[in-house]
């Protein structure tokens, strides 16, 4: 049962005097989480920063760089004004440690300190590439997730794991997707009811033989990136998911529920949809990188998207950094001890339930924001916005791309050769992005034409279970969003000013 926040303390207050782990701090999410609980409870104890970095100094340079250097602080450089400095020194503590190696590559008195001040680990960490290489992906999103868990062993004042992976650890599965964690071994695979096995030792094994197999073959070792790229969409689609990012994370989830499930510490499983921009505060409109809907925004203004894969009738599940982090650790560590052998609470953080939002709505936000704000071409003049063509099936837009460039790239193939290789430096440019569209169709289909609606029962428990003025401060209701506007006056600009530049 999770526990009531109690409106003299609240969730700030729980995070009083509270030693926090959060790895993948360098990364939008992880400062979004550094920033707040600086912010929301300066009385923190400290927050431990892990980073890649060779010693000390650069790990700390890093952090200065990548993460409190960032625009999104403003405000909490602004509130503690010439004492910023001295405070951020006195809370955060960064790191010279990576998650795919034991207790983090920290040693000796600093790991005795870490471990004994720890309340809280928040492992955010991952690599998101969709087509990221088998062995890559294993290391960070699963051997990452064993070696938080090693290090959570060694915490005697460990209070409450909160682990982020993804909505999309469902795949491509259709109608209400429950918040409930994955059993170990289990796929999305379901051939009459004969279900492949899925071990994920054997995948850890696997990915490190075929690399050692590539690595010892002289004539393989240049193709040795895309096999192993090649390894982990093949294993991915295998077992029924669609690339080696969502197949991962969720190899990640079975590995925390198999290791911390059960246990006397509360384990938090929080899944996100598409992460969009700040609404509010600190900074309206702040963003890094680029989300997949995020490709629409940028053809638009660089006037080089023509065609795209997208039902605007479906629904594009995002949310506006509006996460139950700190909500649901609070809660959890507030309860009392799990019973024996409970699985992990699971969180949707999505908005395709209570206030979905159908591509329709960035379409049509996207051509009214560019009208009204039409960008210059070299000469000066304003850049006329073109209709996007939107195909709602991956057969109709193969047979677009397909009529409208694979057939003159033939014909332009078959004129090189008439003209004695004159134009293949042309052909070969072309075939690349031909290849390259067609591989992000692949991939990026089952996300732009995903027809799940994702639960988040546990989610509204937990907002009705916090205090009046919590509801405020950690606004996570997608009710309260206007698509329309939050996409015109918030996110567009957003893209414009902090992804684009």
């Amino acid at each position: 049962m999770v526990g009531t926040m109690e409106e003299a303390t609240g969730i700030p207050g729980y995070f009083k005097n509270k030693g926090i782990l959060i790895t993948g701090s360098t990364g939008f999410l992880g400062k979004i989480l550094v920033e707040k609980i600086l912010r929301v409870q300066p009385d923190v104890k400290r927050i431990y920063l892990p980073v890649r970095a060779p010693d000390a100094a650069s790990a700390k340079k890093r952090v200065e760089t990548e993460v409190i250097g960032k625009e999104l602080f403003g405000l909490l450089r602004e509130t503690h004004g010439k004492g910023f400095q001295a405070f951020i020194e006195e809370k955060v503590v960064a790191l010279a440690g990576d998650i795919i190696h034991e207790n983090f590559g920290v040693e000796g008195a600093q790991l005795s300190e870490m471990t004994r001040e720890i309340n809280v680990i928040v492992n955010g960490a991952a690599t998101t590439n969709f087509y990221e290489r088998y062995d890559v992906a294993l290391d960070v999103n699963v051997m990452g997730v064993k070696h938080m868990c090693q290090l959570a062993r060694q915490c005697p004042n460990l209070e409450v794991i909160l682990h982020v992976s993804t909505a999309y650890v469902a795949g491509e599965r259709q109608g209400l997707i429950q918040e409930r964690p994955f059993k170990y071994g289990e796929t999305l695979r379901d051939d009459d009811g004969a279900q492949p096995r899925l071990d994920v030792d054997a995948e850890l094994k696997l990915a490190r033989d075929y690399q050692r197999q590539l690595a010892a073959d002289d004539a393989e070792q240049k193709n040795e990136r895309k096999a192993m790229k090649e390894l982990g969409l093949a294993r991915a689609r295998e077992f029924g998911w669609p690339n080696t990012y969502v197949f991962t994370k969720a190899l990640g989830e079975m590995t925390l529920g198999r290791l911390m499930g059960g246990g006397d510490v509360p384990v938090v499983i929080v899944r996100p949809s598409i992460i969009t921009s700040i609404q509010r505060d600190p900074l309206p409109g702040w963003i890094e990188g680029t989300r997949t809907i995020d490709a629409i925004i940028i053809g638009y203004a660089k006037q080089n998207l023509s065609c795209f894969l997208a039902d605007l009738d479906l629904t594009m599940d995002v949310v506006s950094r509006r996460l139950a982090m700190m909500a649901a650790a609070a809660a959890h560590a507030s309860s009392p001890p799990p019973p024996p052998q409970t699985p992990p609470a699971v969180y949707h953080a999505t908005s395709s339930l209570r206030n979905p939002a159908p591509y329709a709505v960035l379409y049509r936000t996207g051509m009214r924001y560019f009208n009204a704000h039409p960008r210059t071409g070299p000469d000066g003049r304003p850049v006329r916005t073109r209709r996007i063509h939107f195909f709602a099936t991956v057969a109709a837009f193969t047979a677009y791309m397909v009529v409208r460039y694979r057939l003159p790239l033939e014909l332009l193939r078959l004129l090189n050769l008439l003209c004695c290789g004159l134009l293949g430096r042309l052909c070969a440019e072309l075939g690349r992005k031909y290849a390259f569209v067609m591989r992000l169709v692949d991939l990026y289909g089952p996300f732009s034409l995903f027809r799940g609606v994702f639960d988040d029962a546990n989610v509204e428990r937990l907002r009705l279970g916090m205090a009046d003025g919590d509801r405020v401060v950690f606004n996570f209701d997608p009710k309260t969003l206007d698509w329309d506007d939050y996409f015109y006056r918030i996110h567009i600009p957003g893209v414009m000013k902090y992804v684009l530049k």
